[in-house]
């Protein structure tokens, strides 16, 4: 007989790894202070509003498309419908933002990030290996992201 993770070890896991990568660091993968959202309260909309590496997308695009992925991913394992993304909209379209503006995304991010943790409390079982992979790519491609931001901040702030 296979052994099997529990459920509620497998969620608090996740927990953990999400609150790390977007809240609270507790020393699993990032250094003191660099957790998404610390990150994002150091940077003015000027900052954000910058090319990364003077031609790339703009660090409010990389915010924003955090978002849209969290929000895709959501409304995927919600629906059980996985519908085509244009995922090169958000680094043609974001573009230059306004102090209010840029608020804007960070609330943005703030509730996709929130409808995440609740989508993993109401989820009761993972039923296969895409649940699982899903909810594990949640942390891993907003880590990738944080990376980029902050590796941008580099050339940005200097």
């Amino acid at each position: 007989m296979p052994s099997q993770i529990q459920v509620e070890h497998f969620t608090n896991a996740l927990y953990m790894l999400l609150d790390e990568a977007f809240d609270n660091v507790h020393g699993l993968f990032l250094d003191k202070n660099t957790s998404l959202f610390e990150t994002l309260a150091t940077i003015s909309a000027e900052e954000a509003s910058a090319p990364v590496g003077g031609h790339c997308a703009t660090l409010a695009a990389q915010v924003k498309h955090i978002a849209f992925y969290l929000d895709g991913l959501e409304k995927s394992v919600r629906t059980q419908q996985y519908e085509k993304q244009d995922w090169s909209k958000i680094w043609r379209e974001t573009k230059v933002v306004t102090p209010e503006e840029w608020d804007d995304l960070r609330t943005q991010l703030r509730e996709s990030y929130d409808r995440i943790k609740k989508l993993i409390g109401d989820t009761a079982e993972w039923p296969s290996d895409w649940h699982i992979s899903g909810a594990i790519a949640a942390i891993v491609h907003t880590a990738y992201h944080l990376g980029e931001i902050r590796q941008a901040l580099c050339t940005v702030k200097h």
